[in-house]
């Protein structure tokens, strides 16, 4: 279904911000098998940052460097390129990096977002993919999954920052952009993604990774979290199939512009049991040092509905627990120790796509 329905993509000029981030590369490197003139505007790959460079972007996309806070020059790629989609997930997107720098956080987030849904306005942009997270959402400490309608917030800037994006996209969406009769433009939200070539520090995947690779000591906080585990397959396939609808204009303007991509309930783990399954996986013993840190507030229980995607875009998670782990940490070793980035990720989509 996904394989046949993605055709659309072939030869469209497409869009990708934030395209040197981990979800950003893997839906820019799809695009690219399917055939996707893609243009990728994002800041040069952080330090420790590996998937851009691994996936051989440089040469597969029309990459430029940018912050997306600087509405000019963004402005004036977006003018020049004219692309028939833009799909937006150039962010701050580490929870512990928004105590840090909480306003470079609020800055890129906010207004960075709002400067592409101006830019999308300004040069009447035909369809836009909006990524922001499950974290939009106000966590009243409920044990039921969250819907799209329920209340946006957060108590802390990272969750704050996601759900002032959301409130900037509904205000431009209904101040400007709702003005047909299908929809053109919509906002997703993902659970926790995990997937091969995330290096970001203070994510337990990365981290556990590292730990193993690099035969150090492995330290762990709130092993009793629970999170929507993921992926990145999945949510990429959400925005590639709800661009598919957009761009064939086969979303009507009464549906709600917002669709949550998360797991099914079943996937919902804590962090012990993922870290355990990755050890697992890798095969080899590791001892686990668990440590209580308050430094960071985060909601032990988080879950969104994936009901609505079902629904209204025919779309679901095909992936369990298990085989999710088992791609994430079959992708590391591949980089790390044989150096056959390109040949694994390629495999991993074809496999996925024909589930």
């Amino acid at each position: 279904m996904i394989k046949n329905n993605l055709k659309i993509y072939k030869n469209l000029k497409v869009i990708v911000t934030g395209s040197t981030g981990f979800k950003g590369a893997w839906l820019c490197f799809w695009l690219n098998l399917l055939g996707a003139r893609v243009i990728g505007i994002a800041l040069k790959p952080e330090k420790g940052s590996i998937v851009f460079n691994k996936f051989s972007l440089s040469k597969k996309i029309k990459q430029i460097y940018l912050d997306i806070n600087n509405f000019k020059k963004l402005n004036e790629i977006v003018k020049k390129q004219k692309p028939d989609i833009v799909f937006h997930l150039a962010a701050q997107s580490v929870v512990s990096e928004s105590y840090i720098n909480p306003i470079d956080t609020m800055r890129t987030n906010v207004i960075g977002s709002a400067n592409i849904l101006e830019t999308v306005r300004l040069n009447k942009i035909k369809n836009l993919i909006y990524i922001t997270s499950d974290k939009c959402y106000l966590n009243d400490g409920r044990k039921t999954s969250y819907l799209e309608d329920d209340i946006l917030g957060g108590k802390d800037l990272y969750s704050a920052s996601k759900a002032c994006a959301e409130l900037t996209f509904e205000a431009y969406h209904e101040s400007f952009l709702l003005k047909k009769r299908v929809l053109s433009y919509a906002t997703t939200r993902a659970g926790n993604v995990v997937g091969g070539g995330d290096m970001k520090k203070n994510r337990i995947v990365p981290d556990v990774i590292k730990s193993l690779k690099n035969k150090k000591p492995l330290i762990i906080r709130s092993p009793e979290a629970t999170r929507p585990w993921q992926h990145v397959l999945e949510p990429v396939s959400g925005y590639l199939r709800l661009g598919e609808l957009l761009i064939n204009k086969r979303l009507s303007a009464s549906l709600k512009p917002n669709w949550n991509f998360g797991p099914n309930p079943i996937n919902c783990k804590p962090v012990l049991q993922v870290v355990k399954e990755i050890i697992n996986c890798w095969g080899e013993e590791k001892k686990i040092n668990i440590i209580k840190n308050n430094q960071f507030k985060e909601a032990k229980l988080l879950m969104i509905s994936n009901n609505k995607a079902k629904k209204e875009l025919d779309w679901t998670p095909t992936l369990n627990f298990k085989d999710t782990i088992k791609m994430t940490v079959q992708w590391y070793k591949s980089c790390f120790y044989e150096n056959k980035v390109e040949e694994i990720t390629r495999k991993q989509i074809e496999y996925f796509s024909k589930r």
